[in-house]
């Protein structure tokens, strides 16, 4: 919000005065805690429709998240394909449904399997349910599948029983999971926000923010609005066209560019850059090796095998357990997973350039 301000007048004062005559002071609030009850993430909560429960975090906004900033989808694509090296097909669970499946809970926190049956009722097979359209129902075990633009027509409807949930734990509720990354949602974002701008910044040529000082007295007046015509023209499109000036007996010094702001505004884009680059692979929990990141001058950032190896035993590691222990709530070898150990010693092998024969 802004306030004015009379010069005379006491800070943060309303009232009317002659804007040329005075000042404005611009008050922005200050720093907002997450602790802080007014705050949005307070509001992360679960609401009960008539039928089922509202997830706390917008779906369409998480899924929309996925190509914010290149680090975040780089992860995300990362661990679904360090999943998915390690993942064994079997006769209820395909790769295809499989990575749907590991997608869906690495960015939305939850993942749904859906039962199909044969006509006898015995499981045939589990097919992976997008879950920014499931909701989990008002009544226990119901599910709702609510595609986009469901609301003039009836949603799919799943029994009780018929549809497994997979979620990663939250701390505030209990029927919906929530994305590890969200504590870096605000930089991901920003760093989406800088890109944008700054294409914007060299789309409408503004990066031509200079000063040219001609000191020159053999200038006329006719050269002068010629030069200054020339600069109009250097906007937009074509902006980096070359423009020739010659000044007889001219001084060293006499025709000066004093750069005004793509000096600054080159620095801040690279620090915001790289501030919301480290805090989104802080949140994700990996190696920059793994994301194609490359070391700064005099810097390393050692093997990469050990690198996977950690991120393997640190990160994928837990998901794999976690889906693992859906076999034992439904009675049946849904996933199943080769020993992360054969998976690294095939891969040692290939770096090696003797790889595994079978």
């Amino acid at each position: 919000m802004t306030t004015p301000i009379a010069q005379t007048g006491s800070p943060f004062s309303p009232g009317s005065f002659d804007a040329e005559d005075g000042v404005y002071a611009y008050h922005f609030g200050e720093a907002e805690s997450v602790l802080d009850q007014r705050t949005m993430w307070s509001m992360v909560e679960v609401v009960r429709t008539a039928r089922w429960y509202d997830p706390p975090v917008n779906r369409l906004g998480l899924g929309k998240t996925f190509t914010m900033a290149p680090h975040h989808q780089s992860a995300l694509v990362l661990k679904t394909g360090m999943l998915e090296s390690l993942f064994r097909e079997t006769d209820l669970l395909g790769l295809d449904d499989f990575s749907g499946i590991a997608l869906d809970f690495l960015l939305f926190g939850d993942a749904f399997l859906a039962r199909v049956d044969s006509v006898g009722g015995k499981a045939l097979r589990y097919e992976h349910l997008p879950a920014a359209w499931t909701r989990v129902g008002a009544n226990y075990g119901e599910h709702w599948y609510v595609a986009p633009g469901t609301m003039n027509y009836e949603p799919l409807f799943f029994p009780a029983g018929t549809v497994v949930h997979l979620r990663q734990p939250a701390p505030l509720q209990e029927i919906y999971g929530m994305p590890t990354y969200l504590a870096a949602l605000q930089s991901g974002l920003l760093n989406e926000a800088a890109t944008i701008f700054r294409r914007r910044y060299y789309l409408n040529g503004s990066h031509a923010g200079y000063i040219m000082y001609i000191s020159e007295a053999g200038l006329s007046q006719e050269d002068a609005n010629a030069v200054k015509e020339q600069l109009k023209r250097s906007r937009g499109p074509g902006n980096f066209r070359n423009m020739f000036l010659h000044l007889p007996n001219g001084k060293k010094d006499g025709v000066q560019i004093l750069p005004i702001s793509e000096v600054a505004a080159k620095d801040e884009f690279l620090g915001i850059k790289e501030v919301t680059r480290d805090d989104i692979l802080a949140a994700h929990r990996v190696p920059p090796q793994l994301l194609g990141i490359v070391p700064k001058n005099g810097t390393a950032f050692g093997n990469i095998s050990d690198a996977v190896r950690a991120l393997l035993l640190l990160e994928i590691g837990p998901i794999v357990r976690r889906m693992l222990n859906i076999n034992r709530k439904v009675g049946a070898k849904v996933f199943d997973f080769i020993d992360a150990d054969e998976m690294l010693a095939v891969m040692s092998a290939i770096v090696a350039g003797t790889p595994k024969a079978g």
